[in-house]
């Protein structure tokens, strides 16, 4: 899917630069994954502490099956 940015060359420039990358668009891509995956990990951790735990719970018998 074609899709038409107006996005800083300075930091384009930058990242290919920083990241290795050999065109604009892998540097993009990475960048956005990137992202994805950070976000991700802020709403994880903003879990601990809300999850109720079954202290019964016997986790070397679940890795047994």
């Amino acid at each position: 899917m074609a899709t038409n940015l107006a996005l800083d060359d300075k930091l384009i420039s930058q990242a290919q630069k920083i990241g290795h990358h050999k065109t604009k668009k892998e540097a993009v891509t990475t960048a956005l994954k990137e992202y994805i995956a950070r976000k991700k990990q802020v709403e994880i951790f903003e879990l601990f502490g809300k999850i109720d735990f079954d202290k019964d719970y016997d986790y070397k018998k679940a890795r047994a099956r």
